[in-house]
């Protein structure tokens, strides 16, 4: 396997069996493959390209695919084991990823694919996901202590140790990292388990963390934080005990955060706040899901575990939303992080992109979404509660 392999085609065209909806089965092989996280944007080249990882000829490497082509190039190659739990992110104006490999953070060039070694931290802590600063100047990603040698750890396949790993606070740290090099700098540092850094896309000193663990029992899951003063504060405070809210992520605007979560009596409902906690806004929907994004808040989509085995979209119209939708189904088993279906509207809002296994391996899946939600089956919410 190498670096700069060119994989031919694999994609199909086919129309959903329920709503038939335009979908593109990106990938096609014998091993999991699936997009990068909801909150991370894959798409460059004016929305040409596409990252992915993959676990191609047994080892997790990360991949491009050109969506005008379907052609598949392999972009690194590491080693079987070395990279079970890839993470990556775009630079916001150069054909730049940085990507996770273990406690190494390496700059990749992805259009001769040169790769720059940026960090690399001590064994006995363990990185987070990666994200770009605003400006482009840094790399921003948290650490945390291992502490696999006192309780078994495996979050990527069943949240085991999850509750424990908040429970003993492990120490942690959110760096920046220089892309013209240097030192890191332990921005924020806390005893707390800290994951899910997400950099605002336009103010290049503001970023959302979480502190992580069971919605209900942490004592505030989003954060914001301040990069050149340090300072932090809690955005979005839960309003009642045992509320969940959670799956954050920026607005294009880079200063909206959409979200979503349950209310104690087991309501669900999806939100949006400014950083600073103003214009608030909230909607209730009745059953139980798994991951919501949105195309501003204009458009919503949501899945969930089963029974619920399609992706569900609602859509603004006036001042109200439609009842929820059917987009497509996905029948994804949610068993492993990468089968996840983390669905995330592209840049423009007119493609859906997920993951699935439906068919016994994780695939990428790129929908065309209709102009309007009107013509769509209803979601039929009795007996899927």
């Amino acid at each position: 396997m190498t670096k700069g392999r060119v994989w031919p085609t694999e994609w199909k065209r086919m129309k959903d069996r329920i709503t038939d909806v335009d979908i593109c089965q990106l990938t096609n092989y014998k091993a999991h493959s699936h997009h990068l996280y909801f909150t991370e944007n894959g798409w460059y080249d004016n929305g040409q390209k596409l990252l992915f990882f993959s676990d191609r000829d047994n080892r997790s490497n990360l991949f491009r695919i050109d969506l005008l082509t379907g052609e598949i190039l392999q972009l690194t190659d590491l080693p079987p084991g070395a990279a079970d739990n890839l993470s990556a992110c775009l630079h916001p104006a150069e054909p730049i990823a940085y990507y996770r490999t273990g406690n190494q953070v390496v700059e990749l060039h992805l259009e001769n694919l040169e790769e720059r070694l940026l960090f690399s931290g001590p064994d006995q802590w363990i990185l987070g996901n990666l994200n770009c600063s605003a400006d482009g100047k840094y790399v921003i990603t948290s650490q945390r202590e291992d502490l696999s040698h006192r309780f078994l750890i495996d979050l990527g396949n069943g949240y085991i140790g999850h509750q424990e790993l908040m429970e003993a606070r492990p120490k942690s740290a959110i760096l920046r990292i220089p892309v013209a090099g240097g030192e890191a700098e332990a921005v924020f540092e806390d005893d707390c388990f800290i994951t899910h850094i997400n950099a605002s896309p336009t103010i290049p000193n503001l970023i959302t963390f979480c502190h992580e663990g069971p919605w209900h029992l942490v004592d505030q899951r989003i954060w914001g934080l301040n990069l050149d003063s340090g300072e932090t504060w809690k955005i979005r405070p839960r309003k009642e005990p045992q509320e969940k809210v959670g799956h954050e992520y920026w607005y294009p605007d880079g200063e909206t955060i959409g979200y979503h979560g349950f209310r104690e009596n087991g309501a669900g409902f999806f939100g949006k706040i400014k950083y600073d906690n103003t214009e608030l806004e909230e909607t209730e929907f009745s059953f139980v899901n798994w991951h919501a994004y949105s195309h501003g808040f204009e458009k919503i989509v949501v899945d969930g575990r089963a029974p619920i085995d399609v992706l569900v979209v609602w859509e603004q119209v006036g001042d109200a939303f439609s009842a929820p939708k059917v987009l497509c189904e996905h029948r994804c088993s949610f068993h492993s992080q990468k089968v996840h279906a983390h669905p995330r509207f592209s840049p423009d809002g007119s493609k859906l992109l997920f993951t699935s296994d439906k068919n016994g391996y994780g695939n990428l899946y790129l929908v065309d979404v209709p102009a309007s939600f009107a013509l769509l089956p209803d979601f039929e919410v009795k007996g899927r509660e």
